[in-house]
């Protein structure tokens, strides 16, 4: 069986110019850490930080920013449900209209701390059962396409043909990215964290390579999933609170450095 993953990826084009990692970071809290923050920020090119919600607070969002300058990574929001113990990937019965107030609140303190350091906020793009809650909930997707289009920013999701067109008829862009380090299913949908298995680095940098040479990857049920992205580069996401993230990330720059001398 071939599964395919639909949804334009034209806005995909307009934002990047060659295939980039992307990192979800700052989701620390005081003085504990989840990830080596500072060694992945060196490696990446675009950084999802936490706002306080789920992870991070006001001193290391504003590190995550100063860290994000000295290295030239563009940064977004990373937005997500005030669930600390649950490191937000519980599910939370919430009205569209408080997922609009949370991503606003996070990201306007985001903003600000970017204002001050002369950078812009790159785009938008929710954490953890957030993330999941957009891809089954239209309200719930219409409520943060609301809040990036309020912002004047894209938002960063799956490739989801549903998504892509909501975001096209608000006038909001929609940059996709392929999650590298956890499963997807036969029909092209993201396996959650606690549901996937783990991925070690070389099994990462050959989905890397596969999805880029080939335009597809291999479903949890060892099927291959087209992926529909063409010749646009897209964005690689992994998570920076894996136990081995840190490998993982240096050996995705590997693989991507080397679909970029090849395109």
């Amino acid at each position: 069986m071939n599964s395919q993953l639909t949804g334009t990826a034209d806005t995909n084009s307009k934002y990047l110019k060659k295939y980039e990692i992307v990192c979800d970071l700052g989701e620390g809290y005081g003085r504990y850490t989840v990830a080596p923050d500072e060694e992945i920020m060196k490696i990446i090119d675009v950084a999802n930080i936490a706002c306080g919600f789920h992870g991070g607070d006001y001193n290391i969002m504003r590190r995550m920013v100063k860290l994000a300058k000295k290295f030239n990574v563009k940064v977004g929001s990373h937005p997500g449900f005030p669930d600390r113990m649950g490191f937000g990937r519980r599910k939370w019965d919430i009205s569209p209209e408080e997922v609009y107030n949370m991503v606003i609140y996070q990201t306007g303190a985001l903003k600000a701390f970017l204002e001050t350091e002369g950078m812009k906020l790159n785009h938008i793009k929710p954490h953890g059962e957030l993330y999941f809650y957009v891809e089954r909930n239209k309200e719930i997707m219409k409520a943060v396409l609301t809040a990036a289009k309020n912002l004047n920013v894209p938002v960063v999701g799956a490739k989801n043909k549903d998504y892509a067109r909501m975001a096209e008829q608000m006038g909001v862009d929609f940059i996709q990215e392929l999650y590298v380090d956890i499963d997807w299913t036969v029909d092209g949908k993201l396996v959650p964290v606690a549901e996937s298995r783990t991925k070690n680095p070389q099994i990462i940098h050959d989905t890397i390579l596969k999805a880029g040479w080939t335009d597809s990857i291999t479903s949890l049920d060892n099927k291959k999933v087209t992926l529909n992205f063409g010749p646009n580069p897209f964005l690689l996401c992994l998570h920076s609170d894996f136990s081995d993230a840190l490998e993982n990330i240096k050996v995705a720059r590997k693989a991507i450095d080397l679909l970029n001398q090849k395109k």
